[in-house]
């Protein structure tokens, strides 16, 4: 009985230790080829607030560590730097506009720390 407790004791420890070292309890991702892990790394290990994470579809995807407002400024910070100039935030989108062309960039707070940029690739060109 003793074995089978034991045993019964080693597998949850082992399951519990893979899920938390894959990260498997946060959410889930919006960005196909990236995992968790990963995301979280790189944004932890980087000199800069606002990390590149993946270019997907025509959209690129950044993750800043903070909250939602702070992202609003550090992407306002990036495009007005591009020549964009911020209109208006509605819901988790923010309108820019250059030349008259538009630009959506919405964000997402994927965990209490953690949040993610999607801004279509053409922003600076």
């Amino acid at each position: 009985m003793k074995k089978v407790i034991v045993t019964i004791g080693i597998i949850i420890l082992l399951v519990g230790a893979f899920v938390f070292y894959n990260k498997l309890y946060l959410p889930p991702l919006p960005i196909e080829h990236i995992s968790k892990k990963t995301v979280i790394e790189k944004v932890n290990d980087s000199e800069t607030r606002m990390v590149k994470l993946s270019n997907e579809n025509g959209q690129e995807w950044y993750g800043i560590k903070g909250n939602i407002s702070a992202a609003d400024e550090m992407i306002k910070e990036m495009l007005d730097q591009n020549g964009w100039i911020f209109k208006q935030k509605e819901g988790n989108g923010l309108f820019f506009e250059r030349h008259g062309e538009s630009l959506i960039v919405s964000t997402q707070m994927w965990t209490g720390d953690y949040v993610l940029v999607k801004i279509p690739a053409n922003f600076n060109e």
